[in-house]
């Protein structure tokens, strides 16, 4: 079997404290060593995009008010449903008396016009408003409350397993909450998802109805890598503040979400913050383990077309450690015994361990890159034959 000779020649993305998707690699490293700065905030989350591993947490279970945060799940189902082609960018609104009579922040749209889906993004995204979110699910869904319903069964599918919504626009409502540990899988989804739509999350300001209103996210202003994403407020939520940076050459650029609940101020939530992807950048590093599909072994399969089988990742494989924690790093790549065909691509055939002075940092599940049809009669026949003596 052909093995990828080291870990400089390849490399890994992992799963962690946060809630992903099982198909992720499970990751044990202790990110301990380097303490976080004193946050001053109910709860806080720090999350590397790139590896999947929160790096910092405080009370990131526990279950706030989203507040205008809400709206980040509103802007995905929005993006969804432009992607199903379900609704188009000029599309032509109708503005329903709820929408209109809104409380909170407002775009302040007109009952008497009919916006097009874009400019009501923008009132959602930049002007935070409560009217352009309600307008857009009812556009959806025919109204707010299905629309929450839509929500809610979203968010389940990213794995929010600690998140309800009732409303598309964060106003409280006792059976409407989220944790700062979700908001960050929420945050990341809609970065990953999609990623040109997240672009209007940098816009400083937008007008509508000769009324121009800045967008409240200060970092915006503050530090030129950040590019969203949200703020929300409430008397019981406090001030929160949903940000994201890219740092580093576009080849190895680093993308950490930080996710900052219940802090006193405006000012506040903006210095938390902007503390939270400091520390982050400044005391870990990020590298690529292995690209996706790229072949890491070559083992030998039965009952196939052929005889051998390209194993891999079916996507990058990043890891986040604090820095200069990186040398000596182990690869164990462990395969299900005996592959026997049928193999269809990303298909589970092994597993890639990664130690590090004996102690298991992460495993990540390697999948078959190609397609492995089984043989005819004879060659099934001759393998079959071979196995007994294996």
């Amino acid at each position: 079997m052909k093995l990828v000779p080291s870990l400089s020649a390849a490399l890994i993305s992992l799963s962690l404290v946060l809630s992903l998707p099982s198909a992720h690699a499970q990751i044990t490293v202790s990110l301990a060593e380097v303490p976080a700065p004193p946050i001053a905030a109910r709860a806080y989350v720090l999350y590397d995009a790139s590896s999947g591993q929160t790096l910092a947490q405080q009370a990131a279970g526990d279950r706030f008010e989203p507040a205008s945060l809400t709206k980040l799940m509103t802007a995905y189902l929005v993006f969804q449903a432009l992607k199903d082609k379900k609704l188009t960018l000029t599309q032509t609104v109708p503005v329903s008396e709820r929408a209109w009579k809104a409380e909170g922040s407002r775009m302040f749209i007109d009952p008497k016009q009919t916006p097009a889906v874009e400019p009501l993004i923008r009132g959602m995204i930049v002007q935070s408003g409560n009217d352009a979110s309600i307008a857009l699910a009812e556009a959806i869904a025919g109204s707010e409350d299905l629309f929450a319903q839509l929500m809610t069964k979203q968010a389940q599918k990213l794995g929010m397993r600690n998140t309800s919504f009732m409303n598309a626009t964060g106003l409280p409502n006792p059976q409407h909450y989220s944790t700062a540990e979700d908001l960050a899988i929420l945050a990341n989804a809609l970065i990953r998802d999609f990623p040109n739509e997240v672009g209007y999350y940098k816009e400083k300001e937008f007008t509508h109805n000769k009324i121009t209103q800045p967008n409240r996210n200060r970092l915006l202003w503050l530090d030129p890598t950040v590019d969203g994403l949200k703020t929300g407020h409430t008397e019981a939520a406090g001030y929160c503040l949903i940000a994201t940076a890219k740092r580093g050459d576009a080849d190895k650029s680093r993308r950490l979400i930080s996710v900052v609940l219940g802090t006193t101020s405006d000012v506040a939530r903006t210095q938390e913050s902007q503390k939270l992807l400091n520390y982050g950048y400044q005391f870990f590093d990020s590298q690529r383990l292995y690209k996706k599909n790229e072949p890491i072994a070559t083992p030998e399969i039965f009952k196939g077309t052929q005889n051998a089988i390209k194993l891999g990742f079916d996507r990058d494989i990043w890891l986040t450690l604090p820095k200069d924690k990186f040398t000596g790093m182990k690869a164990t790549l462990t395969t299900i015994q005996p592959l026997i065909a049928p193999y269809a691509p990303g298909q589970k055939a092994g597993v890639m361990k990664l130690t590090q002075n004996d102690k298991v940092i992460a495993e990540i599940p390697v999948v078959a890159l190609e397609n492995v049809p089984v043989a005819g009669f004879l060659g099934r026949g001759w393998d079959a034959i071979r196995l007994l003596f294996k």
